[in-house]
């Protein structure tokens, strides 16, 4: 029970200390009401309830409502009033089910999902506690109020979400919900705290004693007490079983405790040997030790040898630092020098740039004079030889005119025209046959063109050819061993692995390749997959980088080049991926994961990662997977998908695909190799066809060669015979007599040839002239340029040793740098010389420290040991053979020691056991008479109470009665008299009226108010079977307990008016409106308008 309640309990047990037995009943009676009215007095000066009670509840899609409140509850007597189906009884249900209480205790459900509206697919209950005062759970993280929100779905789980008053998420944990439940004594399971329409009616109609006193039990939990009492006395009663079968279990392992005692002291002699032997173990351990002690010692000494060596390195940097920088200082110095003498020399290089322009001017311009004056000269010179050809000839004419006749003139005209007809026709032939010459160089061209196609179509064809009788090879071996479908080498390479593995060089197996462990279950989507997982079906998967590393190397020795397969580096797990969150799921296409039965794990987990195949759907029909991923929305988590074609279908794109057949996962093997072969000879007819075409193309290409051949050698004769003939015509020609020549026109030129050399000598004065003054500025110039150059020479006089300081310098400063380089290369090794020594010494000074280790565990105190470990060794293997034989005679010492301790240490446990369960019986006997003596003692007090508060009740209607309780017979009775007047004749509760069976329930229900303990209190329709006078009685009872009670709250729940009911600032109705149809909210309205919360 709460805290509360054990509040409530302790005064009065207290004062029933003090009396040594319950004889006189009435005087229990009186002390009891003098106990209840000063409880009264006390409980008037009480606050407002400030822990535990509803602030206000608010339903959505709960049972028949789709929106109901929130309510707004009174911290003290609150009344919940509207006709029958307004939702009454349904705020009720979700109070108990809101705070963690199951369907069954509302009496409205045997399951959660059916409070969920129909047609609704979830329900929400959220109910706000107080959380104030000193009692409060965790203000500090709730706040003034806790709320508690409860989601139902329609598969009838709930889910909890705890927040503070500000709306801040604390908890979702039901834990925490029981914790808050627990710290404010809130039992919503208790009939006392809420009582249900139909629990009020099966207690007003039941006629049994017995459910009335377990009524009782279960309001006061008594009941759970003594449920736990029995469970306590029945695992007492197994414990004493327990102890006798442990006695019998104890004689036997004590008997057999002495015979191995008996059979240990009689191999004792041999102790002595055994202890010698433990001696030489313990020296033999620190022996170990001081060994690797002398091992370590040199690698010490040696490390700090070398660490004095490092100074000198150091030493030696520094001094080859100074070097360089000194070094690099007069390069930096000489290079300064240099740099001003070539400023020197670059200011003249300007001055000499423009002299040499100059030069080349003047030059140019002598150049142009002499070649005027030459060519002048020249001129003269022409047209001296053309006044002496002139003249000549006008001599010849005059000599030759009547000397030529008429006929030769017309015999070499008849042979000109002659020959001009035969040039014709070789031209006429010459432009045919190169028309014919181009005619066959484009056939032969395009003959070679289609010659190499056909060469590289038939160089393909032949290694695909080779690939397919690869491949039909591969399967026919296949037959025997199916590991040969991926290549012929793969057994090879995987008994390789075996090997490795065997021989530790991996950490971890590797597997694969990875389409030797996965079989399609639907062979039509053999394609499908092959085409999804390309690559990834030759693949190996490995646990670690360093499993790569070694089987790259490996698979370099065995596989073809280029061919070489993907490498997954993947952790093993022996476990598939739980995806059933993440993956696709459709009701009629599988996904490549379920399509696939998949041998390991690891393969599985592997394609999960890499590839995804669980998002992605395999679908026979293109049709349909165009509907299925473009038409309409893809299926949640779907990526992709592949038709039993290897088409690839997305949600908006489309890949065809390029393989026909699948090529390593089909598993009819004779049907591959038949289909296989058939596309073998295909492929050879095919190569035979183009192999014929090719030969026809070469006859075609040598045919047209040859014509070509015969016409460039008719275009050569042609041309020949074509230069003959011009020859000739132009010999002819020229021997023709110029006869027409005019003899007169012929001296006219003559005498002009004569005007011209007269002009041209005078020219060739004036340009004579010219060209020495062109000569004498050149000189000049020439002479200013010799300076400047001398000026630059001299410079670069200078210049020259500079330069070749500056490259001594350089290369001292190279010289420095790599001696520097050098000791700098140096000292690494010497630290890394250092670092194997130190790493070297750190691993021997580990073992030394696990030698030590074990040494002190085989022996805690460090011996000097004299004795090398081997003559240790030895001397053990000696003692070690005695010892055999001894055991030999007399038998395994260590087994017969073993089973003496063994069959000791088991009497001993037993023997303990049953002396321990003995013990805690006793003290279980002890604890459960005391805790029954005030299980009773309580078990009384609270029925004393109930029976004085239901007397007290009774008596404020002027009626008598009392309540009987037979705890022997668990049974409980209530007999009432309606009048005070005659009191001798007490009936039965099933004798009274409704109205007044009601109120004697009512009377029997404060009753248990004033001995239970709870923040608030629940009736549902109390008053429903009272007449008015018993109604105002039994509302003045409750108004009066309420009102001593402020610390609690009171929610009642009546189908009646409450238009009689007393204004109040403690009191609240919520009058709930009519049920009307289409009704989504109910409202109600509050007849206080002024919040005393507030």
């Amino acid at each position: 029970m709460g805290k509360r309640k054990e509040e409530s309990v302790s005064k009065p047990r207290s004062h029933k200390r003090q009396r040594q037995e319950y004889a006189d009943e009435h005087s229990d009676e009186s002390n009891e009401e003098d106990d209840l009215q000063s409880s009264t007095d006390r409980n008037l000066l009480s606050t407002a309830g400030e822990v535990g009670i509803i602030e206000s509840i608010q339903l959505k899609n709960f049972m028949c409502h789709a929106m109901l409140g929130p309510f707004q509850f009174g911290s003290n007597l609150n009344f919940v009033v509207g006709n029958n189906g307004s939702g009454k009884s349904s705020v009720l249900t979700a109070l108990i089910v809101g705070l963690g209480g199951k369907a069954t205790a509302t009496n409205r459900g045997s399951s959660l999902k059916m409070f969920v509206r129909d047609g609704e697919t979830s329900a929400d209950i959220t109910i706000t506690l107080r959380n104030q005062g000193r009692d409060a759970f965790k203000p500090e993280v709730y706040g003034g109020s806790i709320i508690v929100n409860q989601h139902i779905t329609l598969d009838g789980s709930r889910s909890y979400r705890l927040k503070s008053k500000s709306g801040t998420l604390i908890s979702s944990k039901k834990e925490e919900l029981i914790g808050i439940l627990d710290h404010f004594n809130i039992q919503v399971d208790n009939p006392v705290s809420v009582l249900t329409q139909e629990m009020s009616k099966h207690f007003l109609q039941s006629k049994n004693e017995g459910d009335k006193y377990k009524f009782f039990m279960k309001a006061t939990q008594l009941e759970q007490m003594k449920e736990d009492y029995s469970s306590i006395m029945k695992t007492k009663e197994n414990t004493c079983i327990q102890i006798e079968q442990g006695v019998e279990r104890l004689q036997e392992l004590k008997q057999l405790y002495c015979e191995k005692k008996e059979r240990y002291k009689s191999i004792a002699f041999v102790n002595d040997m055994r202890k010698h032997l433990e001696d030489l173990k313990h020296k033999m351990a620190w022996a170990v030790v001081g060994e690797m002690e002398k091992e370590i010692q040199p690698i010490k000494e040696g490390i700090r040898a070398e660490e004095g060596n490092t100074e000198k390195f150091v030493q030696k940097l520094k001094e080859c630092q100074v070097k360089v920088k000194e070094a690099e200082e007069k390069y930096k110095e000489i290079q300064e020098k240099l740099l001003t003498i070539n400023e020197e020399a670059q200011a003249l290089h300007p001055q000499c740039i423009s002299l040499k322009a100059d030069l080349q001017a003047r030059r140019k311009a002598v150049n142009e004079a002499e070649v005027l004056y030459n060519r002048s000269k020249t001129e003269l010179k022409h047209l001296g030889k053309d006044d002496e050809q002139l003249r000549a000839r006008v001599e010849e004419l005059k000599s030759r005119a009547n000397q030529v006749s008429e006929t030769e003139k017309l015999e070499r005209q008849r042979k000109i025209t002659y020959l001009r007809g035969q040039l014709k026709a070789f031209h006429d032939e010459e432009i045919m046959i190169g028309q014919q010459v181009d005619q066959f160089h484009e056939a032969i061209s395009k003959y070679k063109e289609e010659q190499a196609r056909f060469r590289r179509e038939d160089c393909d064809a032949k290694q695909a050819l080779n690939a397919k009788e690869k491949q039909l090879r591969d399967l026919k071996d296949s037959r025997t061993n199916t590991l040969k479908r991926f290549g012929s080498y793969i057994p090879a390479f995987l008994e390789a692995v075996e090997t490795a593995y065997r021989q530790g060089r991996f950490k971890h197996k590797p597997i694969g390749p990875l389409g030797a462990f996965i079989h399609p279950k639907d062979a039509e989507l053999t394609l499908a997959v092959e085409c999804c997982l390309k690559n990834l079906v030759q693949a190996f998967c490995c646990d670690n980088h360093s499993d790569e590393r070694t089987l790259q190397l490996m698979m370099s020795k065995y596989y073809p080049r280029g061919f070489r397969p993907q490498v997954i580096v993947n952790k093993f797990q022996n476990d598939v991926y739980d995806v059933r969150h993440r993956g696709v799921h459709h009701p009629e296409f599988p996904s490549v994961l379920t399509a696939l039965e998949i041998d390991h794990a690891v393969v599985a987990n592997c394609l999960i990662d890499v590839r995804g195949i669980e998002k992605i759907l395999l679908i026979k029909s293109s049709r349909k997977a165009r509907e299925v991923m473009q038409l309409n929305r893809p299926p949640q988590n779907c990526r992709e998908a592949f038709t039993a074609e290897g088409d690839q279908v997305f949600e908006r794109r489309y890949y065809s695909s390029n393989y026909l057949r699948p090529k390593f996962l089909s598993k009819d093997i004779e049907a591959e190799i038949s289909h296989l072969e058939k596309e073998i000879e295909n492929r050879k007819a095919k190569l035979k066809a183009s192999q014929q075409r090719l030969y026809s193309i070469e006859n075609e290409i040598k045919q047209n060669e040859g014509h070509l051949h015969g016409h460039q050698r008719r275009q050569k004769e042609l041309q020949i015979k074509i230069r003959a003939r011009s020859a000739e015509i132009a010999d002819l020609e020229n021997v023709e007599e110029h006869n027409s020549v005019d003899i007169r026109t012929l001296e006219e030129e003559v005498e002009e040839n004569k005007g011209k050399m007269e002009s041209v000598k005078k020219d060739m004065q004036q340009q004579s002239r010219k060209m020495e003054e062109l000569k004498n500025s050149l000189q000049l110039t020439e002479k200013k340029l010799e300076e400047i150059k001398l000026k630059i020479h001299h410079v670069e006089e200078i210049a020259g040793p500079i330069k070749e300081e500056l490259n001594q310098a350089d290369s001292e400063v190279e010289n420095s740098k790599r001696r520097f380089q050098h000791y700098e290369e140096k000292q690494k090794e010497h630290l890394a010389c250092i670092k194997k020594h130190k790493e070297l010494l750190a691993a021997k000074e580990k073992e030394l420290e696990e030698k030590t280790a074990q040494a002190r565990q085989i022996y805690s105190e460090r011996m000097e040991v004299s004795r090398t470990v081997k003559s240790l060794d030895a001397e053990m293997n000696r003692l070690r053979e005695r010892i055999n034989s001894e055991n030999d005679r007399h038998g395994n010492r260590e087994e017969i020691v073993q089973q003496f301790h063994d069959a000791k240490e088991r009497y001993e446990d037993a023997n303990s056991k049953v002396k321990n369960l003995k013990k805690f019986i006793r003290l279980l006997e002890e604890i459960m008479t005391q805790r029954f003596k005030i299980y009773r003692q309580f078990l009384r007090l609270l029925s004393l109470r109930c029976k004085l508060y239901f007397d007290h009740l009774l008596r404020i209607r002027a009626c008598s009665g009392k309540i009987l309780f037979d705890h022997k017979n668990e049974t409980l009775s209530i007999t009432v008299q309606p009048r005070e007047e005659d009191k001798a004749d007490h009936n039965d509760v099933r004798s009274l009226s409704g109205g007044e069976r009601s109120f004697s329930t009512v009377c029997f229900i404060l009753s248990l108010w004033s001995i239970t303990e709870s923040p608030f209190r629940c009736l549902d329709e109390f008053d429903v079977y009272m007449d008015m006078v018993n109604r105002r009685i039994a509302m003045d009872m409750i108004f009066k307990v309420a009102d001593s009670q402020h610390h609690r709250q009171f929610i009642l729940l009546t189908p009646q008016s409450m238009s009689c009911l007393p204004t109040g600032s403690h009191i609240r109705i919520l009058r709930m409106q009519d049920p009307e149809r289409g009704q989504r909210t109910l409202n109600f309205q509050n007849r206080n308008n002024k919040d005393e919360d507030e």
